[in-house]
Order: C-alpha cells, then structure tokens, then sequence
C-alpha cells in the first residue's frame, strides 16, 4: 500500500498547524536530530528520519557513554533530548535529570520529589513510570503519588503543581504527561483497586484544571453528547454507560487510562484507550461495562467525546484497551484513509478511520489467540464490531471459582504497553509482543477503598505447542491485518521498538539486549547485552553531527514484577511470578541508561 505521509511530511504538515497545536512541541518535534515527545511524534509512529545508522552500518555500533539512575525497579519510557540536554527520568521516586550533551553528560540539575513511600503499595504492576513530556520551555513529570509537575527545562525550577488523584483509594500516576495545545493530558492508573478512570487536561500556564472527562458515568461527566458521540457510526444514546452496569458498580468500574495518547492537529482530536472495568471477576459486573475497554476520539479543548469504540465488551480476562494509536494516512482498497492501527491487549490488531470511527479491520496478531474466534465484521449485523466469544475460555460462562485453563492470551496480553512503531518505507508496523497464555479462576471480592480490588488468581506460562518462548517481534501489515514476519524470543518483548529511515529497527529484550533488525525481512543485524533487563522504549537523537540510539535498561513491570518487588509466590504479581520466574537466570535488577554510536 502506498503510504502518503512519511514521518518528516508528518512534521512540517504539524508544524505548519500552529492553530491547532502547543507552536514549541511541534517546533521540537519536526526536529529530526531531537527525542521531544516519548512517542516521537504525535501520530505516536516511533520513526526517526535519521539514517547515519543504517542495515550496512549498524554492526558496528558501540557504546559511547553511560548514566546510571542510582535507582532499582523497573526502567519504562525514554530520556527526552532537547537542544543540547538530555532530560531522564527514573521510576518512584521519580527522579529527573538534566544531563549537558556538551560536557560529558554533565548533570546541569536534579529534581528529587518527596513523595510518601506508601504509595508503592498501591502501584499495581511495579513502580514504573512512562516518562517526561516537553512544552513551553517546561518539563512536564508524572509523579507516582498523582502530583503533576512543571519544571523549568533550564534550572529545574518548579513552575507549578497540580495533584489530580488520591494514592489513599489506589489512585497512582504511571503515565506520560502529553501536552496538547495550551494543555496537558493526564490519565490515571489503579484499575485493580476500583478506581473510577478519567482524563485531566490541565491549563499548561498555571495547572489548573480546565476539564475532566470520566470513562464511566452519567454523560454529563463523560462529557458525551448522546446524539452526536458516535460508535460505530451510531449515536451512544442517552446513559449508554450507566445502562450498561449493575446499580452503582460503574463508581468503582476501573476503565482507567495509563497508555498512551495522540494527536490529530488536523482534527483536532486525541486519541487513547481505557483500561479494565473492576472488578476482574466478571460475574459481579454484569453488562457490558461502558466504557471501559474502549477507544476514545475526544477535542483537547472541551474534551466533548467525538466517538468510542469498546473492544472487549464485558472483559472477562483483564484485557486493558490502553494500548498506543498509531496515526497515518494510508490507501485500503484504493481508497485514501486516514488511519488509526491499535495493538490491543486482547490480541487483535484494529484498523479504524480515525475521523470517523469506522472500524476496517480486526485480526489477531498473534496466532495463539483462542479466547475469541474473531470480530463480526457485518455492519449490518446486530453483533457488529463485537468479538464471539469460545464459551470453553470465558471466566463468565464457566463461573465464579471455576478454573479456566488455557486462556490465550494471559492477562498482559498479546501486547501491554510496550509501544510499536511505524516505518513509511515499508508500510509496516513493529509490534513487540507476548506469547503467554493463563489459568484465570474468578472469586467473589468486596470493595474496600485503598484495598486491592481484583478478584482473581492467575498463573501465566508460555503459549502451548509452539516455539517455547513467551514473546516475538512481529512486523505487520494493517492495511490486511497479517504477520509479515515474526521473531521468536524466550521472553515477553517488553521494550518499545523504534523504526528509522536506516532500514533499521530496534528493540530491546527482558534479559537485556539491545537488538536492531532490518525492517524488510526482519534479519538480526546486532545486539548488545546491557546491564539489566530492558521494559524502556529506544530512541534516537543526533548531537553534533553525529546519530545516536538510546535505551534505558532496569528490569521490572509486570513481567519483571518478581524480580522487582522481591515476590517468589508463583501467583504473585497477578500471576506474572511464576511465568517469568527463570527470568532470574539471566538479569538482575540495575536501572542505567546506555547511548550508543558509530565509531569515529
């Protein structure tokens, strides 16, 4: 398929948008040489115009420096590079530093936050966090603790503070703050403690709240329009969502938002998913638990919905929809669409017309899949757009304390949040994922504020009857919905993949390697094993002349929880202990980032 819009026509079309868009992110982003928003860009391609780096040259990459964080635990996101500093983060506590490009990675300042260690306890899945954002001269922090900062890029002052959670009812801050326009997107995680999803935009000047828009609830603070917010090509209707829920289970049914978000300037529309309702025993939430599971099109400015798109209505299986959207403008049978691609945790891959909410394709991504035998893809049909669920793997039908064996895929997916990315050479997309299935045994679970609120116990282990590992990377084509190419690894892919205009791409892997792949035929061209497992997102820059990769290495997350946190009950960490447990083998915990370079 004939793609129109490269990453570098993305840019200046963004950069020549100034009404829609924050003037000093565009302007940073349609910097090649700069890393200025954890994705890349808006469109959340992850794809560098560079190309120093090349499939010819890449053998021959090296180290050129090293920075270690001085903290444990899992190492997610990517160091932002502006002008001549480079901006890294680190998990809780969740340090920031600002390291001179020009002086050695000289530390030009720190900011250490204060935050009460008691919210670890509440940090579901480790104490990760996705990374920093840039606008306006400010570096934009999530703190774990829900605290918003700004800071002065040049001294670290802190130019503002706005706390828009409560850690006290399991309220946590894991993801990027992305800012859009004169705001900044913040989502909220803690799903598994009955928290009540929403967006915040704040005010960039000063932190103050400009709207919030809920993922389950009366419309009005949806902030829906029954007759204009569309799914599917079809108004919601009046308390879509309350309809949907079992008396008030919708105040503490999850569908929170810890992905990560894009943006349209051209429409004018973010872009980002909803997460699990609570609890994860299906039984107690009967319905379809609107909107959790769900693509949301909302306008930054008023944050009005403009439509939805619930994937996994009822999720029986913790299938968070909080997976990144891709934007790019392709043909499909001729025709040119402007495009949304979303790797779901439930294992499908979606194409969608972003403007409209049209749903183009649904196929799965990786070929274990069995809890659904596919999408009903009939807009004429009452199921339309709804996946047919195989009765033997529904935790609902088979009932409370009933053990649902050999679920594919577990509860983190086919895909979590580890970000894919898109090269407009090939028109494919590169996609790191798991290859994991599950026993999932529901259990009858009270509400407590601050109290996990799960539900469930799981064990996780590598998908039966196939290569033995328990992650590939694939490259897929979302114009047909098919695996181009698929390499096998004996674990999870946790990292982001990074795609550049080299013919290269990169991902790291658990157990520590950096590897880059030729994004053709997806032939190994170089790996390097760095200190500690790696769960961050690889990026590039250029700093005098010369194009360098990268990587945050500190294993952790879900995958890594085990080893993170400590916990050797195989069913710990949401049953994620005892599937990663020979994970130990081969890392151990280390957070430190590694830049690497071409030598002369």
């Amino acid at each position: 398929m004939k793609n129109l819009l490269n990453g570098a026509c993305l840019a200046l079309l963004m950069s020549g948008s100034a009404a829609f868009a924050n003037d000093s992110v565009l302007a940073e982003i349609a910097k090649p040489e700069q890393w200025a928003l954890q994705t890349g860009d808006y469109a959340n391609t992850r794809y560098s115009t560079l190309d120093q780096i090349n499939k010819d040259n890449v053998k021959d990459l090296r180290v050129a420096w090293t920075f270690s964080t001085g903290v444990l635990r899992g190492h997610e996101g990517a160091p932002l590079v502006i002008g001549d500093v480079m901006y890294v983060h680190t998990p809780f506590p969740n340090n920031v530093f600002a390291l001179d490009l020009n002086d050695n990675g000289k530390i030009l300042w720190r900011y250490e936050p204060q935050q009460d260690p008691n919210v670890i306890a509440v940090m579901c899945c480790d104490t990760v966090n996705r990374g920093l954002g840039y606008a306006d001269g400010m570096i934009l922090l999530g703190q774990a603790d829900t605290t918003v900062v700004a800071l002065d890029a040049k001294t670290g002052e802190v130019k503002w503070s706005t706390k828009v959670g409560d850690p006290a009812i399991g309220e946590t801050l894991t993801a990027t703050v992305v800012p859009v326009k004169d705001k900044a997107m913040v989502g909220i995680s803690g799903g598994e403690y009955g928290v009540r999803g929403r967006m915040t935009a704040l005010n960039l000047k000063d932190g103050s709240v400009a709207w919030k828009a809920y993922s389950t609830g009366p419309d009005d603070e949806m902030l829906v329009d029954p007759e204009k917010t569309t799914a599917l090509g079809k108004p919601i209707g009046k308390d879509s969502s309350l309809n949907s829920w079992e008396g008030d289970q919708w105040k503490i049914g999850g569908g929170t938002i810890w992905g990560w978000f894009s943006y349209d300037p051209d429409l004018n529309l973010i872009y980002y998913g909803t997460g699990n309702p609570s609890t994860w025993n299906p039984s107690q939430r009967p319905g379809d638990n609107k909107w959790s599971m769900t693509i949301m099109a909302r306008d930054p400015d008023t944050g009005m919905a403009k439509w939805f798109y619930q994937m996994t209505p009822h999720d029986e299986w913790d299938y968070d929809g909080v997976n990144e959207m891709i934007l790019t403008n392709q043909q499909i049978d001729g025709k040119d669409r402007k495009l949304l691609t979303h790797f779901d945790r439930n294992g499908l891959g979606y194409t969608m017309d972003r403007e409209t909410g049209e749903l183009l394709v649904a196929e799965k991504f990786d070929p274990a899949v069995n809890w659904t035998t596919g999408v009903d893809m009939d807009p004429n049909s009452e199921t339309y757009g709804r996946p047919a669920v195989v009765a033997q793997y529904s935790t609902d039908q088979n009932g409370e304390d009933e053990n649902s064996t050999g679920i594919c895929p577990a509860a983190l997916g086919s895909k979590d949040m580890q970000p894919a990315a898109f090269s407009p050479k090939t028109n494919l997309f590169y996609v790191p994922t798991n290859h994991v299935c599950m026993d999932y045994e529901p259990f009858r679970v009270a509400y407590t504020a601050g109290q996990p609120y799960v539900g469930a116990t799981l064990s996780m282990y590598p998908a039966p009857n196939s290569h033995g590992g328990m992650g590939n990377f694939i490259a897929w084509d979302n114009t047909k919905g098919e695996i181009k190419w698929s390499l096998p690894e004996q674990f999870s892919v946790w990292s982001g993949a990074l795609a550049t205009a080299g013919d290269v791409v990169f991902y790291g892997t658990l157990e520590g390697y950096l590897k880059a792949v030729d994004s053709e035929t997806g032939k190994e061209l170089y790996k390097f094993k760095t200190p500690s497992g790696i769960i961050g997102n690889v990026m590039t820059y250029e700093h005098g002349g010369k194009q360098y990769i990268g990587i945050l290495s500190g294993v952790g997350g879900w995958a890594g929880i085990g080893l993170a946190a400590g916990l050797t009950n195989p069913n710990e960490g949401l049953g994620a202990v005892g599937g990663y447990a020979s994970l130990s083998q081969y890392t151990e915990l280390g957070g430190q980032l590694t830049v690497f370079e071409l030598p002369g």
